[in-house]
């Protein structure tokens, strides 16, 4: 079988992986209280660390990166964990661990793992020639299909048509970072569904379609500007693109074909299985070494599983075939994050320790000396902030700096609520752990032969065609 062949084996393999990383349930027991006012800033060294591993190493030791990643970001995560267990205590460190696994982690790569297993099976055959004219259509559109089936599920959806579309170019970097800026983050905006902070806001009294009316203008300005600036880019690069590499997958001159709408339906299902667990209230909980994990998370990580399943038995492997599709990029996303989301425990802490905080200084600047919300602040100091933690508690910590009352949010607040969205969702574009579908384009595009920017490469890319940008956006509508 060739290498990039997928079989049931191996993708049980796969699965069985996500699933061994669960902890095993505890004794019930009393949760234990973090205090992030009592935390140092020097706890967030191994954070910082991690980032600086994932931005350095791959260009000073890739070979050791490679086959290594998965090792380091394990050890910043015990470089957490081991100091934090014996100065905090064993209690209180088993609590974070779990909690942040339960809550956050597992729920977080179910659904990632649910949306590549079932969109890589959705195929696209024929010919589609990278014109400039048809990658801006497929960003565009893209960008409008990420507020209704997520900035994942639009990511790994169009990725690997957009990459064979260019695959005979001998420059095409930029087509993939655009694609990240565009369908991964900002085509989020307008939609609980469409981004993570979105749908903390949803969950937390937030109407449905308050970003849709809220953020429509500042997501057109972006959108629009962005897509000229890579129309001219991409006229001038495929005009002068005369050497030409050799098309792993030349034209055929063959129709256009579009195969796996069962594929298409599981994505729809993955769609009514998150609104429908985020609707269900109840009581009903698993407690967990104090942890409490309602019912329905539980219930949608197993309905999430299922469906994953179901594309795989459904799904005809010469589909996956045809998409190059193999489990390297997801279980890359896997392993980099859970060191990513034990790490970032204490800089989450100390955030949502407020004023009391080590990070309070930051915190100040969202208030003018009168008293009202800075929402130029606000915007900025949530975007920067996403950048680089997980967008979605960063999201909650500057929702409830701003009173954390949704009607008042929603209200005569309604600018510091679209100033905090905005710049949850559109800047996790900056960097590629902003938001969790970048790593994941990074890896699909790097692993179908595109030499990607480095870490620090990729955030000049975000400086010269983002920051720029929401300058704009600010000067428009938060100053």
């Amino acid at each position: 079988m060739a290498r990039n062949s997928v079989s049931f084996r191996s993708a049980a393999l796969a699965m069985a992986a996500v699933l061994t990383a669960t902890p095993a349930v505890a004794a019930e027991t009393a949760a234990p209280h973090l205090d992030g006012a009592a935390l140092s800033a020097l706890w967030a060294v191994p954070f910082i660390g991690l980032l600086l591993s994932i931005a350095v190493m791959p260009l000073v030791a890739p070979h050791f990166w490679h086959h290594h990643y998965g090792k380091v970001s394990a050890a910043w995560a015990i470089a957490f964990l081991a100091p934090f267990a014996a100065l905090q205590g064993t209690q209180i460190a088993t609590f974070e661990f779990l909690h942040v696994m339960l809550l956050d982690y597992v729920p977080f790569i179910i659904l990632l793992f649910t949306l590549y297993t079932i969109s890589g099976g959705v195929y696209i055959a024929g010919d589609i020639h990278g014109t400039p004219l048809t990658n801006t259509g497929l960003l565009a559109g893209g960008t409008l299909i990420a507020s209704v089936a997520g900035t994942t599920g639009a990511s790994v959806l169009l990725i690997r048509p957009l990459l064979r579309a260019n695959d005979g170019r001998s420059y095409n970097v930029h087509v993939v970072v655009f694609f990240i800026f565009l369908v991964s983050n900002i085509g989020g905006s307008l939609t609980p569904l469409g981004d993570p902070p979105l749908y903390i806001g949803f969950l937390k009294g937030v109407d449905f379609f308050w970003p849709t009316i809220h953020l429509l203008g500042k997501t057109v300005v972006l959108a629009v500007i962005l897509l000229a600036v890579f129309f001219a880019i991409d006229t001038y690069v495929y005009a002068r693109d005369r050497r030409r590499r050799a098309d792993p997958m030349p034209d055929t001159h063959q129709q256009i074909k579009f195969h796996g709408w069962r594929n298409i339906m599981l994505l729809a299902a993955v769609i009514a299985v998150i609104l429908g667990s985020a609707m269900w209230k109840t009581d009903a909980a698993v407690d967990v070494y104090g942890v409490h994990v309602d019912l329905p998370n539980i219930a949608r990580v197993i309905a999430l599983l299922g469906l994953a399943a179901l594309s795989l038995w459904l799904t005809p492997i010469a589909y996956r075939e045809g998409n190059n599709f193999t489990w390297g990029p997801i279980a890359e996303v896997a392993k980099l994050f859970a060191g990513i989301f034990i790490t970032i425990v204490p800089v989450i802490a100390m955030l949502k320790a407020g004023e009391a905080g080590a990070f309070a200084p930051v915190l100040a600047l969202v208030t003018n000396d009168d008293g009202t919300p800075n929402n130029a602040m606000y915007f900025w100091l949530t975007g920067g902030l996403s950048s680089f933690l997980d967008n979605a508690p960063t999201y909650l910590v500057f929702f409830n700096a701003a009173g954390g009352d949704p009607q008042q949010l929603m209200g005569p607040l309604a600018g510091t609520l679209a100033a905090i969205s905005a710049g949850a969702v559109f800047m996790g574009a900056n960097t590629y752990i902003g938001n969790a579908p970048n790593f994941m384009v990074k890896a699909i595009a790097e692993e179908a032969g595109v030499r990607m920017p480095s870490f620090f490469g990729y955030m000049l890319w975000s400086a010269v065609f983002l920051l720029p940008c929401f300058a704009l956006v600010t000067w428009l509508y938060f100053v």
